[in-house]
């Protein structure tokens, strides 16, 4: 069973001397629980970070570069003052493989080592692309899982494996979504089957009829590789919506949740296993509300391409009910309870897998209203200067909320005079080749947010998170220290936050 009570100091004790095997170390919510066990815990003995790189010490100078180096660690640099490095060398260690291969691809002298020492693994590592192809989606965010499992199960001290997965592995189903577990074989359109098994060998199938043709073909390797990476992405997209779901990436983010469930709750995939296991569903994670550096952020979420976009004058109009609530949540909060829920389940033998929404709908819903409202405010009192040194002016948007009128808009407005310019530019032999070029490139970059990013402007669901709302319950809120921890939703002024904080943070990190 869950721990009755936490504080601060219950948290911070138990990753004293533990050693901790991190994926995915390298991405956004990877960097800000590495720099936030170090910083709470001096004293935690390893955290094993495995990243792709061809060698110990290439995977040792991307982590420097890419994680401690990052202004993120700033906090902590000034903690230990000239002792940093030495503090940060004792205890993060750089390994060099890929969770896409058997034994992590790591050298079995070092996989052996790291079986003895491991007290929690926590998999964030993901391909997050919503357009990635098939075959690598399918490497990464399912093939990986089941690597991490069979690691996991050849660990003699093993207290925890905690997956990152997303909330949105329920589809944009409306209603109240809860946090269960997907079970072998669901999908989400009616009459459907998913077969993890079928899947692989499915893709593993096209690519080689692929290399067939290739090999018959005149094109170049260049050419051929063009091909292949058209045709996996086209695949991933189209095996997702057949089954219900509307990108890769979440697509094969809910299968990596099933081969969890088999590979260690004995699902017809490798026997049973008292492993504790928890999922940590996250929606859209915004930028560090809080703690190191308020604003921080990396990797453009699908809220952000707005922003940027409007920020840019790119956009002047999107489709979004205003009315509709976005389900966001600042990363140092995902990062909080992802450290409460290890240290509530550590240890738990032969418990059911746990699921939690980190999420803010149900709690404190913030609508798409809010995040319009919010950047107006901040670039009317903040004006953007362009590099001609003049003030862009800010533009009100307008917003459709339906794509049926959206499309006609787009017809009307950009994709018919368009066609007229592109006319008149062969007519004029490339007289506005530069104009059209430009002008294009804007339409096809709304064109691509909007097929990319539709489906969330219209998500009628609500993710309950009463299991989150549980450890939330057990967690003492009586000191300073403990707000370190703090995960409730509710405590977020969601205006506030965007005006100031993440609107600010997305302009200095993102929009170069």
């Amino acid at each position: 069973m869950m721990v009755d009570s936490m504080d601060a100091a219950r948290i911070v004790d138990y990753f004293k001397g533990k050693c901790i095997l991190v994926t995915g170390s390298t991405g956004f919510l990877g960097k800000i629980l590495v720099e936030k066990i170090l910083r709470v815990q001096p004293d935690v003995h390893k955290i094993y970070l495995v990243v792709r790189a061809i060698d110990e010490a290439s995977a040792k100078q991307r982590v420097q570069q890419e994680v401690i180096d990052t202004e993120l660690f700033g906090l902590l640099r000034e903690k230990h003052g000239e002792g940093f490095q030495q503090f940060v060398d004792e205890r993060v260690v750089a390994l060099a493989g890929d969770i896409i291969y058997d034994g992590l691809g790591l050298q079995p002298p070092v996989l052996d080592a790291l079986a003895k020492d491991t007290d929690v693994i926590v998999n964030i590592a993901a391909t997050t692309n919503f357009y990635e192809r098939y075959d690598v989606s399918l490497d990464v965010n399912v093939m990986g899982v089941k690597h991490l499992c069979t690691f996991a199960k050849q660990c003699a001290r093993l207290k925890m494996l905690m997956h990152v997965s997303t909330a949105f592995v329920s589809g944009f189903r409306e209603g109240l979504i809860l946090e269960k577990p997907i079970k072998p074989g669901e999908s989400l359109r009616e009459g459907t089957y998913l077969d993890v098994d079928t899947e692989l060998r499915l893709v593993k199938e096209v690519k080689k009829s692929l290399a067939m043709a290739n090999a018959t073909s005149d094109g170049d390797a260049h050419t051929h590789k063009t091909t292949e990476r058209k045709a996996m992405r086209e695949l991933g997209l189209q095996r997702a919506r057949h089954f219900g779901w509307s990108n890769t990436y979440v697509f094969t983010k809910a299968m990596g949740e099933v081969v969890l469930g088999q590979q260690l709750r004995g699902g017809g995939g490798g026997g049973d296993s008292d492993i504790p296991v928890v999922v940590m569903r996250p929606s859209i994670i915004t930028s560090v509300r809080d703690d190191p550096v308020p604003g921080w952020m990396q990797g453009t979420r699908t809220i952000d391409s707005i922003i940027i976009g409007y920020a840019k004058q790119n956009l002047s109009c999107f489709l979004a009910d205003l009315g509709l609530v976005m389900d966001v949540i600042p990363g140092d909060m995902v990062v909080n309870a992802m450290m409460a829920a290890v240290v509530a389940h550590s240890g738990e033998r032969g418990a059911p897998q746990v699921v939690y929404h980190v999420t803010s709908s149900l709690r404190n819903p913030a609508t798409y209203d809010v995040l319009y409202q919010s950047g107006r405010r901040h670039f009317y009192e903040n004006p953007r200067v362009g590099k001609d040194g003049r003030v862009i002016p800010t533009r009100e948007m307008y917003f459709f909320n339906t794509i049926a009128r959206f499309h006609l808009y787009m017809i009307l407005t950009y994709k018919i005079p368009l066609e007229i310019l592109h006319l008149v530019n062969l007519l004029l032999f490339g007289l506005f080749s530069r104009l059209y070029n430009d002008l294009n490139r804007k339409y096809k970059f709304v064109m691509h947010l909007v097929d990319v990013y539709g489906p969330f402007a219209f998500f009628k669901g609500c993710f309950d998170d009463m299991n989150l709302e549980r450890l939330r319950l057990t967690m003492a809120m009586k000191t300073p220290e403990d707000q370190m921890f703090n995960f409730d939703p509710k405590i977020v002024d969601w205006d506030d936050y965007f005006t100031k904080i993440h609107i600010p943070g997305v302009l200095k990190y993102l929009c170069k």
